[in-house]
């Protein structure tokens, strides 16, 4: 008689996970939570949510900002540029009025200097913000709207300003730049546009 041959069933790393790219948040998303962070007066979320936005950075990148890499003395800059952690390029971004008051009001109240981290981390061994608490500042900030945190992640922030600059623009090679891509196939993937582009195409389509 055959020996019973045990059989294991390794379930899969992501079951009951999402996978794939996370989504965006869209224009209304967005101002629920900032009004949501301006009323409950969280002036180092905000800077941090505005800045995200505006800088389209990996979170790598975000977390090690210092105050002297976006503003001169007091004065927050327009636009300030990063070298990123993953390409060793150089890359830069705008950083609107209403950032740049969020941002100033933020190092203001911190008495941060110039050669500070933007976002000091409140753990005492690590000098500033980690990838992992910001991910979880992600999380609490889309759950507190009501969204599905699964859905959203820290690249929904790198994303964000750039799907909407490519819906209004259409304009792909603007966004290349602004992401810090260096091939075009890199964006067009990241931005899932065919995908999109195609369903929009079909849905304005009539037969």
């Amino acid at each position: 008689m055959e020996a019973d041959i045990a059989v294991h069933h390794h379930e899969p790393w992501n079951k009951g996970k999402l996978t794939g790219q996370k989504a965006p948040l869209k224009l209304r998303d967005i101002w629920a939570i900032r009004v949501r962070l301006q009323l409950t007066e969280q002036p180092r979320d905000l800077a941090l949510f505005n800045l995200a936005i505006d800088s389209k950075l990996r979170a790598c990148d975000l977390v090690k900002i210092k105050v002297r890499d976006i503003s001169h003395g007091d004065h927050v800059s327009s636009r300030a540029i990063v070298m990123q952690q993953k390409t060793q390029r150089p890359v830069q971004f705008e950083i609107t009025d209403q950032t740049r008051d969020t941002v100033g009001k933020w190092i203001h109240s911190a008495g941060l200097s110039s050669e500070d981290f933007l976002f000091p981390s409140r753990i005492n061994d690590s000098p500033h913000l980690s990838t992992r608490q910001y991910a979880r500042i992600v999380h609490k900030w889309v759950s507190e709207i009501g969204l599905d945190s699964a859905s959203y992640g820290t690249h929904t922030m790198r994303r964000t300003k750039a799907c909407l600059i490519y819906r209004r623009t259409k304009n792909l090679r603007a966004v290349q730049i602004l992401l810090g891509h260096t091939r075009v196939e890199s964006t067009v993937r990241y931005l899932g546009i065919e995908v999109d582009d195609a369903l929009e195409m079909a849905e304005q389509t009539e037969v």
